[in-house]
């Protein structure tokens, strides 16, 4: 999940470090402030969605021909959502700009410049859902973006934090086991955001009334669209539990250091919460702040994942002659 020219410490660099400097706390900050934007982005996002609100402004990139409607019902919702989203463009297109004149790794610049290229496209997206009157293809590419953009303004960060350059212990078997099972995790997760997008607007939320049983059952009877897709989200969800489990294991038995123990916490800690707010859905009879939650939770969990994986393949190989830890 982790591109390996931005996963590199310095004698991989083809300029001086810039760990401890003005510079890099600069860029960190940057890194930072485009994350949390892009967090409330998903939040506004989610709402729209939520309250049903995506055709209550109906013309695009204006709104009723105005660059600022009245800001009602909702079309404060929608409206607003469009500028957070212009808010997190220019915040991306400055953190390229500034990144590309200071940084010396490149492919921390072509990450950041690749960025650029995806929040244009998810805007581009955005529109098409709007005008084309929100089918449900193009809903759900729209949401599956907007996680990777997520994904991809939490490696920045972690890639431009001061102490990144600076090794936190060194590659073994145990760290290469824990990046192959972020990886398949992390791939996991997408497919389970796709199938979550899709039972949101599809309208298919409650197809399956109860929970953790399915109409009183293990399996229900998978006799229509709306529940087949509702209870194989159930499945992902199992599916990434058992893989998130895995890696809690395997990090456990290795005592693996705070570096890599650290995102893997996360994972644990955001996979309970996701199931337990699966639940509240189902329960509250899809709940905004529930619903609302529940993505804004899978959002971190990607991006936990990823974060897992970047750091543990950019571990650097163990010195000559001496023996990384297991």
């Amino acid at each position: 999940m982790a591109d390996s020219t931005v996963a590199t410490y310095p004698a991989t660099h083809e300029g001086p470090p810039a760990s401890g400097s003005l510079t890099r706390r600069w860029s960190h900050m940057l890194a930072w402030l485009l994350c949390a934007a892009t967090l409330v982005l998903l939040t506004a996002g989610a709402l729209v969605t939520g309250t049903g609100s995506g055709l209550a402004v109906p013309d695009w990139p204006l709104a009723y021909g105005q660059f600022f409607p009245p800001m009602v019902g909702g079309i404060l919702y929608e409206h607003g959502h469009r500028l957070i989203a212009g808010t997190v463009g220019l915040l991306t297109l400055l953190l390229a700009l500034w990144l590309w004149r200071v940084e010396p790794r490149r492919g921390v610049r072509w990450l950041a410049m690749g960025a650029v290229g995806l929040v244009f496209f998810q805007g581009l997206l955005g529109g098409i859902t709007v005008l084309l009157l929100l089918p449900t293809a193009v809903s759900v590419s729209h949401a599956l973006f907007a996680q990777l953009f997520f994904l991809m303004t939490m490696i920045l960060t972690q890639v431009t934090a001061p102490g990144w350059d600076r090794p936190h212990g060194e590659r073994s078997d145990r760290s290469r086991r824990l990046g192959r099972l972020g990886s398949i995790t992390g791939l996991a997760l997408l497919v389970q955001l796709v199938i979550g997008a899709t039972v949101r607007h599809s309208g298919a939320g409650l197809a399956i009334p109860d929970f953790p049983l399915a109409y009183g059952r293990l399996i229900p009877s998978l006799s229509s669209f709306p529940v087949t897709i509702h209870f194989l989200h159930r499945v992902g969800a199992l599916l990434v539990t058992i893989l998130v489990a895995a890696i809690v294991w395997e990090s456990v038995r290795g005592r693996v250091g705070r570096w890599l123990m650290a995102p893997v916490a996360g994972m644990a800690a955001l996979v309970v919460v996701q199931i337990l707010l699966g639940g509240a859905i189902i329960w509250s009879g899809r709940s905004l702040e529930f619903t609302t939650l529940h993505l804004i939770n899978g959002a971190l969990l990607l991006g936990m994942t990823g974060l897992l994986t970047l750091r543990a393949r950019a571990l650097p190989p163990a010195a000559r002659g001496g023996g990384a830890a297991k």
